[in-house]
């Protein structure tokens, strides 16, 4: 066999996907057999993303690598078309960690183990296509995919207003995905010939007002799964029902798929309406910082607390896919999975909190730091990371957005001055919320009811190898953030250049600085 030509991503799709299959006849009545199977079929698919990558995968290429196309209903044009490159390629491999995490996690589940653990797998193929077919009308068929088993697993394992929760996940997301099917089939049928690869559609010159009204329509699409406010209320209310190991798929996956399209779909299918668009993503970015600290700062529920801290530093993501600068879009990829990371270890700790005290209040919480010390130390230690403290992966993805943007020459003086203004305003509310979260939580005098009603027991090793295994990364990537920046540089680059020619202003900069170097005389003539 040709590893070579191997067929090393639709393997990595349909393998946890078909082996979730097999869960309804293993003979497992209390969800041990199942638990383990789960966990190894995770394992075996993250070893195949980190083995694929490795062998296959050259940091040099901003293209599309590990290609693969197969015909699977010519009448419609439709094909089995993956691929990765740089903008998908870490969110592979985040998707294969955290959801191999998540199954982890997952290991007190004992209501209807082998549904919850069917619904995961399947998950875990459905969001690994989503960021490598190559598509347009597959890649709606796999954002639909994800969307049922978190909307079960939402709905059977949630909180008290479970159904509340994940009835409003599905209609703002399916909501959402009918601009996606839209646009698709516009964008297919377009011009002389009819395909739905996104290499020959991108190649396709669409007028420039043809261009705005499919961005806008990709916009509402993305703007729900980012999320950008208003389209955002989905979140709080599914965070606030889910268990933790959904909470880490929500917070560490299902965000970035909405980060991860945007690029894909909007930037890089439609530069010249991007150009007109940014603008508006730079003042939502802004709104999302602002806004969502300020809202996270008066929540008194620790889960809705976390949810609107996450939309808060998603808007970075949209800043730095707006700036026109290859350090600007290269921290918003880096602050996908550096937030991945981050908010799979910030909602697990949620859920191992509330496992011991049964409340999500911080009123009802305090002073459990002393019956709980290790807990204590992780969440501190994630909270830090969120905070963007130097040494974690937070930091270098903010500040990569910061400088990006502040030395980008696609927007005036004013405005910049502005945005980073702003920006760090947000900046300087995280620590505000975080800080005063933790003080709740840990310090002060004891809550003697709380004390009293519940075995408040320290983390068990599970959960101090989950969380290791999250701040590892978290810590490399702030010390040595090459480690996972070399992986998209290329393909960053290669698109920032074709958005600056986008721009008639940055266009004509580059056309001039071009004609002046070519006339200059030599040196020494």
């Amino acid at each position: 066999m040709n590893i070579a030509n191997f067929p090393w991503l639709t393997t990595i799709i349909l393998f946890p996907i078909a082996a979730s299959l097999l869960l309804p006849i293993i003979p497992d009545k209390e969800g041990k057999t199942v638990r383990w199977y789960s966990l190894v079929v995770g394992l075996i698919d993250f070893a195949l993303i980190v083995y694929a990558f490795y062998t296959g995968y050259d940091f040099s290429n901003p293209d599309l690598q590990l290609v693969e196309s197969y015909p699977w209903v010519p009448q419609l044009g439709l094909n089995w078309s993956v691929g990765a490159d740089g903008l998908s390629m870490p969110l592979i491999i985040l998707t294969g960690f955290i959801t191999t995490l998540a199954i982890l996690a997952a290991w007190p589940v004992t209501f209807k183990p082998k549904l919850f653990f069917f619904l995961i797998l399947a998950m875990y193929g459905g969001q690994i296509a989503v960021f490598a077919v190559q598509d347009m009308l597959l890649f709606f068929l796999v954002w639909e995919l994800e969307l049922v088993p978190i909307y079960f697993l939402l709905s059977i394992w949630g909180g008290k207003r479970r159904q509340y929760a994940a009835t409003k996940f599905i209609l703002y997301t399916a909501g959402g995905s009918l601009f996606i099917l839209l646009s698709a089939l516009t964008m297919g049928f377009y011009g002389d010939t009819v395909t739905f690869d996104m290499r020959a559609i991108a190649l396709k010159d669409f007028a420039l007002n043809f261009q705005l009204a499919l961005y806008a329509g990709f916009l509402i699409a993305y703007a729900v799964k980012l999320p950008i406010i208003p389209l955002h209320t989905w979140l709080p209310d599914a965070h606030g029902e889910a268990t933790a190991p959904v909470h880490m798929l929500l917070a560490g996956i299902l965000l970035k798929m909405g980060g991860y399209a945007l690029v894909r779909m909007n930037a890089q299918m439609l530069p010249d309406a991007h150009a007109y668009f940014a603008p508006v993503l730079v003042v939502l970015g802004v709104v999302n910082i602002i806004y969502a600290a300020l809202t996270s700062f008066a929540q008194r529920n620790l889960k809705r607390k976390i949810a609107y801290s996450s939309i808060s530093h998603m808007g970075f993501v949209m800043i730095g896919i707006a700036s026109f600068t290859d350090l600007g879009l290269s921290g918003a990829v880096l602050q996908m999975v550096s937030h991945g990371l981050i908010g799979a270890s910030l909602f697990f700790l949620v859920g191992a909190t509330y496992d011991r005290t049964h409340t999500l209040m911080l009123d009802e919480m305090g002073g459990v730091a002393k019956r709980m010390p290790k807990i204590f130390a992780m969440f501190t230690t994630c909270s830090m990371a969120s905070l963007a403290l130097p040494g974690m992966s937070g930091f270098v993805a903010e500040l990569m957005v910061f400088v990006g943007f502040a030395t980008s020459d696609a927007y005036s003086s004013t405005f910049k001055v502005i945005v980073v203004f702003l920006m760090a305003v947000g900046v300087i509310l995280t620590p505000i919320y975080l800080l005063s979260m933790l003080r709740e939580i840990f310090y002060g005098k004891e809550n003697e009811e709380l004390v009293s009603h519940q075995v408040l027991i320290d983390a068990e090793p599970r959960e101090v190898f989950i969380i290791a295994c999250l701040l590892i990364p978290i810590i490399g990537i702030g010390f040595y953030p090459k480690l996972l920046t070399q992986m998209y540089d290329a393909t960053t680059v290669q698109l920032t250049a074709r958005l600056r020619d986008s721009v008639p202003t940055l266009a004509q900069q580059q056309e001039e600085t071009l004609k002046v170097s070519l006339s200059a005389p030599e040196i020494g003539n």
